[in-house]
């Protein structure tokens, strides 16, 4: 048990306060995550868009006693933290990771350290996976890769662990060097070398080397040969290596052949030290084979013996459970983190589960945890603790393991011995309003509780990677003054993805404003206990109750809006509405023009009970820099009618004027108090200038329903328009215009991706479903189809029909199952 003052130590810096021994056991980077606030240290970081710095009395009150800060002027009076221990320092980043570093010197165990452009969290969870059949593993929960998540992962190991396995990433030079003294690996593995990061980087040689700096101290480096650069450089820099190739000849350490790649699984023949043996992989796919391979390596350098790899690998399972929220039975809501099944990886799960905002009680569904490799007491009693410190209502455990630990967790728990009495007990009445995490072990099946409990709806369904929204959200956040509010359009459903759920998000990322287009869509929000500020982007009068009720902020665009909005609200109410004036700087859309501005301002005059919360105008051209001189004119006017504005009101008011599309183009020179940011938030970047930095949120997938074969001059779909001018073969795939699938599309102008092949659309798209020309591909019922997404774009797809990306995503119909994830 470290003390604080051995922490400061380490750590270097200055104690400005030492008023307790506190026991030592999370290090805390988030003020929401706080789980035990009196074993915590909490490391106060200003970084680009946050500042922790300034939770810190927040944070005094929940009871954290335990900081280390880099900013002298958050504690000048150290009497509002008098008992307190503080520890200055000139960077918080690299103070924990000195301490993490200083943590992994205590134990002599092995550590594998991952790092490459693509497949470094399938390769992590895989070699986890492989090595726990004779190994104690500890692991990077999900994908903590960074100059934070790496100390937060290395902060686990403890004397039960016999192997670690972590991953390392970096964006720009400099970083890998910090992450190798704190992770110390002692065999390294190189995945690939891709464009994954090439911006930051001179050269992608540049690129390669400063990865290569993790496996300066490595007893071995696992690669593949195959890829020329790196075995060149790996060479040239005197590394110890251990390789794998599929070339022939090869001086490799282990050759591979491919025999057979068919059904989901390949088929190869193993080289390794003078012996052949043949082995059958649970994949199909190039990508997925090289992440094998390196694993395979990997365990043979480990003296894992080639007999055992069949074994080993029958048991892997592809990475695809991605703490997916997925819609329920009675109005619950299901976080689905099955096959994930680690104390770290629950602690993760469990931090999703509290922060959704959604009323109701939570309930976690938890098996047996096999992968822990603690003392059966310790580790359930330790889980019990994480449950209760997050306020979890309901407990259901399902395994002879935990059930004979049941008195651990909080009274009107259940428990089960096996998955399927659970199910034969199940009442689906017992779940209602709800958010549900299921969390357990492969061989619990869980899969099957998810299909019990998950709403039934057809099978096509929109991906959205919230790690991709929240990265494009701070891209946003970078083109704009650190001070300048951010204003996020969720009106249609939040551009088809789901408007709770990336309210949520949202929230919880701290952006200052929401707005919809009607007030319905604002009580929906509050209802799943969403507490931003609202803007009503289209309310009405009939509307204005419910306004005052949820809590919502109209805004206002016209005198008769102004004067039905005052007819509603005569007089001091303290539920009248905060409203937003909107100004016609030439949009010409809706607005007050300069001539009505004159009217509302006599009026808002003499009522001022009414508080004008912001005033704002709409962009006509940001979107093209042919108009950025009319743009340039509306910010003009805009600002002298803001001004005329808060001189009538006597008060400053919040202005803002840029749209997605005008914070790339004008974020220095016009972001005034706050922007509104729109599609960009979803990965289009509508300006043409910067969509290379924007990640896609949002993927839309179905499958083949049925393949068939067609005859020359036969002819496919309603009125017979696609005719086969030669043998074809068809697809029917599952989507169709009630879908939200553009009928515009049909005869060869829309594309589908099949297995990594574009198939385009062959006759009329139907209601429900619609046919694909899939000549000489392999292409089976039950495969996945992407319509948009990696591969396809948005914007790409809308050229083909002459609209544009936004149609698209609001066109996305309701019965479409949303899945929302995080990697």
């Amino acid at each position: 048990m470290f003390t604080f003052k051995e922490i400061a130590q380490v750590a270097g810096g200055m104690l400005a306060q030492c008023k307790g021994e506190y026991p030592i056991q999370h290090l805390v980077t988030d003020s929401r995550k706080i789980i035990s606030a009196a074993a915590s240290i909490f490391f106060a970081i200003k970084g680009e868009f946050h500042d922790g710095h300034q939770y810190l009395p927040e944070l005094y009150q929940a009871g954290v006693r335990q900081f280390i800060v880099e900013d002298s002027e958050a504690i000048m009076d150290l009497a509002l933290y008098p008992e307190a221990n503080v520890l200055l320092v000139s960077n918080s980043i690299e103070a924990m990771q000195r301490i993490a570093a200083y943590h992994r010197r205590k134990f002599n165990l092995p550590v594998v350290g991952i790092t490459g452009s693509n497949g470094k969290t399938i390769v992590k969870e895989w070699l986890a996976q492989l090595l726990s059949v004779s190994e104690r593993v500890v692991k990077s929960p999900r994908s903590y890769n960074s100059q934070i998540g790496v100390p937060l992962s290395v902060w686990q190991i403890n004397e039960s662990h016999t192997v670690g396995v972590f991953e390392a990433g970096i964006s720009k030079p400099q970083e890998m060097a910090k992450l190798e003294e704190v992770l110390q690996p002692t065999v390294g593995v190189f995945t690939n070398l891709g464009s994954a990061h090439d911006e930051g980087f001179a050269t992608r040689n540049e690129k390669l080397q400063e990865k290569l700096k993790l496996f300066a101290h490595v007893d071995k480096l696992v690669y593949c040969a195959d890829q020329v650069n790196v075995h060149y450089a790996v060479q040239k820099l005197g590394l110890p290596s251990f390789t794998w190739s599929k070339n022939e000849p090869s001086v490799a350490e282990v050759q591979v052949k491919v025999l057979e790649m068919r059904q989901q699984k390949t088929k190869i023949r193993l080289h390794y030290q003078g012996h052949g043996q043949d082995l059958t992989l649970p994949f199909s796919d190039e990508a997925s084979l090289e992440n094998a391979l390196h694993c395979l390596a990997t365990l043979l350098y480990l003296g894992v013996p080639a007999e055992q790899m069949a074994g080993r690998f029958e048991r892997l399972v592809p990475v695809a459970m991605r703490l997916e929220r997925k819609e329920a039975i009675n109005g619950c809501y299901i976080i689905d983190d099955t096959y994930n099944n680690d104390v770290a990886g629950l602690r993760i799960a469990l931090d999703v589960l509290v922060h959704q905002a959604r009323r109701g009680r939570k309930t976690l569904i938890l098996s047996d945890l096999l992968e822990a490799g603690m003392e059966e007491e310790a580790l359930y009693r330790q889980v019990a603790q994480e449950v209760k410190a997050r306020g979890v209502d309901r407990v259901i455990g399902i395994g002879d393991i935990i059930t004979r630990h049941q008195d651990l967790f909080p009274q009107g728990s259940e428990f089960y011995l096996g998955t399927d009495s659970f199910l034969g007990q199940l009442r689906p009445e017992t779940f209602r309003q709800e958010t549900i995490l299921v969390k357990g072990a492969r061989v619990f099946q869980f899969e099957k509780v998810v299909a019990a409990l998950q709403q039934q709806v057809h099978g096509t369904l929109l991906e959205v990677n919230l790690d991709a929204l929240v990265h494009n959200l701070n891209y946003y956040r970078g083109k704009v003054p650190a001070q300048t509010r951010i204003m996020v359009m969720v009106k249609a459903f939040a551009y088809g993805a789901g408007s709770y759920e990336i309210a949520n998000l949202l929230q919880f990322h701290r952006v200052d404003y929401l707005a919809v287009a009607y007030a319905d869509e604002g009580v929906t929000l509050r209802e799943h206990g969403i507490t931003l500020p609202i803007m009503v982007m289209n309310p009405s009068p009939d509307s204005f109750l419910k306004m005052q009720q949820y809590g919502l902020e109209p805004e206002i665009y016209s005198p008769d809006l102004l004067h039905r909005f005052l007819d509603y609200f005569p007089e001091k109410s303290p539920k009248t509405p905060k409203i937003h004036l909107k100004l016609d700087t030439g949009m010409h859309r809706l607005g007050f023009d300069a001539t009505e501005l004159d009217e509302a301002l006599d009026v808002l005059a003499q009522m001022p009970h009414v508080q004008v919360q912001s005033v704002f105008s709409h962009l006509a051209g940001a979107d093209e820099a042919l108009y950025n001189d009319f743009s340039r004119a509306q910010i003009r006017q805009f600002t002298q009618m803001a001004s005329k504005v808060e001189q009538a009101l006597g008060y400053t008011v919040t202005k803002h004027i840029l749209n997605s599309a005008g914070i790339v183009r004008f974020g220095e020179e016009a972001a005034f108090d706050m922007v509104r940011l729109g599609i960009g938030l979803y990965g289009v970047e509508s300006s043409g200038s910067d969509q290379s930095s924007l990640l896609t949120v949002g993927q839309l997938k179905t499958t083949v329903s049925q393949v068939k074969q067609i005859n020359a001059g036969d002819t496919v779909g309603y009125s017979r328009r696609g005719v086969a001018t030669t043998d074809k073969q068809t697809a029917t795939i599952a989507i169709g215009y009630a879908d939200g699938y553009d009928r515009r599309f049909g005869n060869g102008v829309g594309e589908v991706l099949i297995n990594g092949h574009r198939a385009p659309i062959i006759g009329n798209v139907c209601m429900d479903m619609c046919m694909v020309d899939v000549t000489g591909l392999d292409v089976r019922a039950g495969d996945e189809v992407l319509v948009f997404g990696e591969g396809l774009p948005l914007t790409e797809l809308a050229a083909r029909i002459g609209t544009i990306p936004y149609e698209l995503l609001t066109n996305v119909s309701t019965r479409v199952k949303r899945v929302f994830y995080n990697e």
